[in-house]
């Protein structure tokens, strides 16, 4: 059985009166129509106050507001205001059908189940939290395109034989001087992949000095999307203040979006640099040709333009070899 003034507590600690020693019974005691603060629904069961006393505040009907609906801990519950109505049956103030001691039950449950809905609420977010279920990070679009550990493998080189360019044989022990070199790093963030290879016409003279390489990379970005920024990498070639001049043209067909850079201030007759890089969704691509050849080479160097055709010819090959994880 409980004892008469003691106020409710879901870990069964007894609790302080927090508002001090109940003050003694005045010599004309106001009657208890108009004493607030007169327990006027005893519970069942349970013994009416001393003849000459006074009730104890009672818990109020509902628990307070916020600590997901426990009084804090160590502080009793507020006193109920003057005429407000008793809380439901088996609830901290109510009237309840049994014994003190069987109200005290249908509280613990009550508010046990409250408890009950938080904790499973704070675990499922746990796993949410931990399954990725509230990450603001993007899915990464791939576009069906595989990481390769020898982008060269995958490189079409056909456009290139067919103008009468071979890779050059490798001459070198170390393989720092391997031709064609290939490289590759897999990261959180990013899959790069490299491709170097150098190139020589055939039937060049070997007394006349002449480089050709062709330079391959593709990017599989996992963490941020390269869309926004993708263009104005390839315009800014158009923005340096230099000697050297660059022609930034879109090249419609290849990915989502592409674009052709091509350096003005090399003659036809003695090489060309241009540039060719393509977005499709995530993944990024970019194949350079970079040649030079001296004035007393026997052979046609080939135009920008052919440049640029064969560039395209090779990345749409490329790019089709990545996607079926060549």
């Amino acid at each position: 059985m409980s004892t008469p003034g003691e106020s409710f507590h879901p870990y069964g600690l007894p609790q302080p009166n927090p508002y001090g020693q109940v003050p003694a019974a005045p010599q004309n005691p106001v009657p208890a129509q108009q004493n607030p603060y007169a327990q006027q629904n005893p519970l069942p069961g349970q013994p009416g106050p001393a003849a000459g006393q006074q009730t104890p505040p009672q818990p109020p009907s509902q628990p307070p507001a916020g600590n997901y609906g426990y009084p804090p801990l160590g502080m009793g519950a507020p006193m109920t205001a003057p005429g407000s109505p008793a809380g439901p049956a088996g609830a901290p103030g109510g009237s309840g059908s049994g014994s003190g001691s069987g109200s005290g039950r249908g509280a613990s449950g009550w508010l046990w189940a409250i408890g009950g809905a938080v904790a499973a609420s704070a675990i499922w977010g746990s796993l949410l939290f931990a399954t990725g279920g509230f990450s603001s990070e993007p899915s990464p679009d791939l576009a069906g395109y595989a990481y390769t550990d020898d982008l060269c493998a995958a490189t079409s080189m056909t456009p290139f034989e067919n103008a009468h360019y071979k890779t050059k044989q490798n001459t070198g022990s170390s393989s720092k001087d391997a031709n064609p070199q290939h490289s590759g790093a897999r990261q959180n963030s990013m899959d790069t992949m490299w491709c170097n290879v150098s190139l020589g016409q055939e039937n060049a003279s070997s007394s006349t000095y002449s480089s050709t390489w062709l330079y391959t990379s593709a990017t599989l970005h996992r963490k941020a999307d390269p869309a926004p920024e993708f263009a104005d990498n390839y315009r800014a070639y158009e923005k340096q203040e230099t000697s050297v001049g660059y022609k930034v043209q879109p090249v419609p067909g290849i990915g989502d979006e592409a674009y052709l850079v091509t350096r003005n201030d090399i003659g036809s007759d003695s090489g060309s640099y241009v540039i060719l890089g393509v977005r499709d969704g995530w993944m990024t691509f970019q194949s350079t040709w970079s040649s030079y050849a001296s004035g007393s080479s026997s052979g046609k160097q080939p135009t920008s333009d052919e440049v640029a055709t064969m560039l395209k010819t090779s990345a749409a090959e490329t790019l089709k070899r990545l996607r079926n994880g060549a």
